[in-house]
């Protein structure tokens, strides 16, 4: 572990190719249930299916490794509603979002905050916590939350 003062290249500078960065890490996570409650009228609903999900979380420093979440979900379907939902994941990540809720609060810091432009917040997500998040995505998490400053 590198001390105060001590400089360790970074093993990934230089690199080109996305096939030659190091694997992530898979952690897995479930939200698998039988049954669950239904959000518009509050009954159980049985499981209709099982469904995956793969989210990129901040990773490990120590090892070098990127995380990976491998999420295994359960759909749900309410016959009396005659609505599919799935069981709810809210926290861990936003509906359709491939990056964890700590993935985006980092990033969004690193702009708002710290005052970063979106490729040096991209290249410091890397760096600093071995998650990959293009510049544009950063972007459009930005123009979402509203202004820049």
């Amino acid at each position: 572990m590198p001390g105060p003062g001590e400089y360790f290249a970074d093993v990934t500078e230089g690199i080109t190719r996305v096939e030659d960065l190091p694997a992530a890490r898979i952690l897995a996570c479930r939200r698998d249930y039988k049954r669950y409650p239904c959000p518009r009228c509050g009954k159980r609903a049985s499981r209709l299916r099982r469904l995956a999900r793969r989210l990129h979380d901040v990773g490990d420093l120590v090892s070098g490794q990127p995380h990976e979440i491998h999420l295994l979900y359960s759909q749900h379907y309410c016959s009396p509603c005659r609505l599919y939902f799935n069981a709810d994941m809210s926290d861990v990540a936003l509906p359709g979002s491939r990056y964890t809720h700590r993935v985006v609060a980092l990033a969004v810091r690193l702009v708002v905050e710290d005052g970063l432009p979106y490729r040096a917040a991209s290249w410091h997500l890397w760096r600093d916590h071995r998650v990959f998040v293009p510049f544009a995505t950063i972007q459009n998490w930005i123009e979402a939350g509203g202004k820049k400053g």
